[in-house]
């Protein structure tokens, strides 16, 4: 298999725009590469539109950002359609959603109605609109922040929203010698637009069905079954990881193996990115909220690697 893309070309791309940040975009890039939605928690001013902006430059894809408010309407984001007086037609106005990377600003700030409106869009890559179904462009990606404190005004996503970001990360804040790096050059977001994309838009799909096959072998096949039965029987969840939670685990080990130049899935990969795929599916019990990363790294101790 040849691996077009690699990791360290995209990082030494970006490393002036995005100090400090090669966990987030590497975790950002895995994502993406496993066809899948990344949801971001943490606190405003970290850096989440400058990584959404990299990406999508890098990979030279369309982007478009939606600030989420409580009056932002499922419309706002899936498009309108208007009528025109001269054809005495309507003619359909495609929203911000009909773009390639979507970043949703504080998702948890829509009501339910609009965040629903994504469901849709992130599950099928289409959306209906008034009886009729438009396909969203290939590859579609949504990266969706919300802030982990503030709850006045907000909306807690549902299980089912949450089911359908494959990964959820944090970016957190800057070391403090990257940090005195943007201090002294200030912010390059606007010099983010006029980077020459390192991949073209066909290539990123190529890569990703790329990643599609993959080899998962039976062993690794029954490591993620059990951890998924394990989750279901614990003691800490009130739910474990659903079918879909399953092949995350499996898309994002593929992605990962394919970063590191292999064409077979190891059990490193899934441990490596078991924290970012499984903490916000299943339901934790009360007493167990305050130290998910433990229970999590305990849950898979427990568990016998194949070898």
């Amino acid at each position: 298999m040849e691996f077009k893309l690699s990791i360290d070309k995209i990082i030494n791309t970006l490393s002036s725009y995005l100090h400090g940040k090669v966990r987030a975009l590497k975790l950002s890039i895995i994502a993406l590469l496993a066809d899948g939605h990344l949801l971001i928690e943490d606190l405003p001013g970290i850096g989440k539109t400058t990584l959404a902006i990299a990406l999508a430059r890098c990979f030279g894809l369309n982007f478009a950002r939606i600030q989420a408010t409580s009056d932002l309407l499922p419309s706002d984001i899936t498009g309108v359609s208007i009528y025109n007086k001269k054809t005495g037609e309507f003619e359909f106005r495609p929203g911000p959603i009909f773009n390639n990377i979507v970043l949703v600003d504080e998702i948890n700030r829509a009501t339910p109605k609009t965040q629903s409106a994504l469901l849709e869009a992130m599950g099928e890559r289409q959306v209906t609109i008034e009886g009729k179904t438009y396909k969203l462009p290939q590859p579609f990606f949504v990266i969706a922040t919300q802030n982990p404190i503030e709850l006045y005004g907000t909306f807690p996503l549902p299980e089912a929203q949450l089911d359908r970001f494959i990964m959820k990360i944090s970016i957190g804040y800057p070391p403090r010698e990257a940090e005195k790096e943007i201090l002294k050059g200030g912010s390059k977001r606007e010099e983010l637009h006029n980077i020459t994309p390192l991949f073209s838009k066909n290539e990123l799909i190529e890569i990703q069905n790329q990643v599609k096959n993959i080899y998962v072998s039976d062993k690794i096949t029954d490591y993620i079954l059990n951890i998924v039965e394990a989750t279901r029987k614990s003691k800490y969840f009130y739910a474990g990881l659903s079918t879909r939670g399953a092949l995350a685990i499996v898309s994002t080990a593929k992605a990962n193996a394919y970063l590191n130049k292999r064409d077979y899935v190891i059990p490193e990969d899934i441990k490596e990115l078991i924290p970012y795929v499984v903490t916000h599916r299943v339901i934790f019990k009360e007493e167990y909220e305050a130290n998910k990363e433990v229970v999590i790294k305990s849950l898979l101790e427990n568990i016998d690697t194949p070898i």
